[in-house]
């Protein structure tokens, strides 16, 4: 090989290497507690009335942790443990103390189908058991594809329930047909009904629990503090990675428009707009694999109050994502290097906690 051929090569080696490298800058003025050790990928978590937690492991188990001790929940559904799906997000309902109701998202194999798709079921804890189980959604058809399950639950200010579910690996189908599952921010009533004001529910043989469409692989979605709105982030390809306002039959254009590009580097689509679909209000480039999402809505970190936090997988830290006027203007690491950043919450008491990946659950300090 020529000193000239040599040259190039190395030149274009150090290119592609740093095009792959985030430059977050790392914030200093933070420390962590490890609350919960011991655990394998805390996918979702919620706090229970009492303080103690209630902790979904990937792999099926639901876990109550009070007093500092693990006690494992029986009667869990039963749940396709395979590639990124398993027992996924858990939330309470908004009037938990009255009625009891858990709400769990999960990978599901039922149906006749091979494979599985995702689900969503309520069900109430009695004895460290879950009874009166009710599946409320089951994503069809089945596939035996590993990715894209999404999936996250929130409750709104009027008590409807969302909850994403990922397009299961079949991109040119599902984000854009709304008479198939997959790719979509989906709503219901409480009890799994169909609100009659759905954005499609008088569309031919369209799935009426579809809310917004055209969307890739959420896996964060929160309540916006103020606005009350809902943001969602997903996944993009290679790059592209995205923060989302959901708003009622909206189109988020995956995988018509994209910023990113296709994990060999060729390229997906030359559009990254296009006349009825929306534009995120952010994306990041390189691609950090997002999951879990939450405000910051209390006082316990003084200035950062109003701020986004979001988990990186691929970088293994927590992105603080500075926000004004509805943008983000600023990200710095948090949590750098510590694990892959699952799952975020803000707790009863203020601080965020986050589920890191073959570590456990954190609690965010900031320091002086």
């Amino acid at each position: 090989m020529t000193f000239l051929r040599q040259s190039l090569l190395f030149i274009g080696l150090i290119s592609v290497f740093a095009c792959a490298q985030d430059k977050t800058p790392i914030d200093v003025k933070h420390s962590y507690e490890l609350i919960v050790p011991d655990l394998q990928n805390p996918w979702g978590f919620v706090f229970m009335p009492d303080q103690s937690m209630l902790i979904n492991e990937k792999d099926g188990r639901m876990i109550h942790f009070k007093n500092g001790k693990k006690i494992d929940i029986k009667n869990v559904p039963t749940v396709y443990n395979r590639g990124q799906g398993g027992l996924l997000d858990i939330k309470l309902h908004p009037n938990y103390t009255d009625n009891g109701w858990i709400y769990m998202s999960y990978a599901s194999s039922e149906r006749k189908d091979k494979g599985g798709h995702t689900a969503i079921m309520r069900a109430k804890l009695v004895d460290g058991a879950l009874i009166e189980k009710q599946l409320l959604y089951k994503a069809t058809p089945n596939t035996t594809k590993g990715q894209h399950f999404g999936s996250r639950i929130v409750f709104d200010d009027k008590g409807y329930l969302f909850f994403t579910i990922g397009e299961r690996g079949n991109r040119d189908e599902n984000p854009q047909d709304l008479t198939r599952d997959g790719g979509k921010v989906y709503r219901l009533n409480d009890d799994g009904s169909v609100p009659e004001d759905n954005p499609f529910v008088k569309k031919a043989n369209a799935k009426t629990a579809i809310f917004s469409y055209g969307h890739r692989n959420p896996q964060g979605m929160v309540i916006h503090p103020e606005t009350r709105a809902i943001w969602t982030h997903e996944h993009g390809p290679k790059g592209g990675d995205e923060i989302n306002i959901i708003e009622a039959g909206k189109n988020y254009g995956w995988p018509i428009i994209t910023y990113g590009v296709n994990y060999s580097g060729t390229q997906i689509t030359n559009e990254t707009a296009r006349p009825g679909m929306e534009q995120p209000i952010h994306y990041w480039d390189p691609s950090i694999a997002p999951s879990g999402m939450e405000f910051i809505s209390s006082d316990t970190y003084g200035d950062w109050k109003g701020d986004l936090l979001v988990g990186s997988l691929k970088f293994q830290y927590l992105d603080h994502c500075y926000i004004d006027n509805g943008k983000v203007v600023k990200e710095e690491r948090l949590l750098n290097e510590l694990g892959r950043v699952r799952s975020i919450n803000q707790g009863p008491d203020g601080f965020i906690y986050v589920g890191i990946e073959n570590l456990g659950i954190v609690k965010l300090i900031k320091t002086k």
